[in-house]
């Protein structure tokens, strides 16, 4: 069996990750370094290819496409979720309060609302939040970046809705 094949172990939670290098980006999610910065707006990351994806955003690129409705996407696990919408498939369910969910990273975001952990803190302000998605939407007041436009009045805001 090569070393590609054994399991590796997070020392803080004991995740277990098939690779080596995952092991060290996720110990990195449990010290905080965050060695990669975008060149636009310095947002950090801890992984680049985490930086990667984020700077699609100031591109304005959209590479996912909706066969049905055209719709366009940034990110493909965005566009899976649209077309899960359409087809009104919810296929992951929590343990505890049996709500479903159409993305099963949403599922696992929401399952820690029943633990109460807050595992993700602002770098900036420290406030904490349960889902890093959360946390995310909340720096961008920091840096002042408004990401989205209302289409009627133009003005912007941080969060789409």
């Amino acid at each position: 069996m090569c070393a590609e094949d054994h399991l590796h172990g997070s020392a803080v939670c004991h995740q277990e990750l098939n690779h080596q290098y995952d092991t060290e980006a996720h110990q990195h999610e449990h010290s905080g370094q965050r060695s990669y910065a975008c060149d636009v707006c310095k947002k950090t990351f801890i992984r680049k290819s985490g930086m990667n994806r984020h700077q699609l955003i100031h591109t304005g690129q959209r590479l996912y496409a909706c066969d049905v409705c055209k719709k366009t996407f940034i990110w493909k696990g965005d566009m899976n979720g649209h077309q899960l919408i359409r087809t009104g498939q919810r296929p992951y369910a929590c343990d505890v309060c049996k709500k479903t969910f159409i993305m099963k990273g949403d599922m696992n975001g929401h399952q820690l609302i029943h633990t109460g952990e807050r595992l993700y803190a602002c770098d900036v302000c420290k406030k904490t939040f349960i889902m890093k998605g959360d946390m995310n939407g909340h720096q961008l007041i920091h840096i002042g970046q408004r990401l989205y436009a209302c289409d009627v009045c133009k003005k912007n805001f941080y969060y789409e809705g």
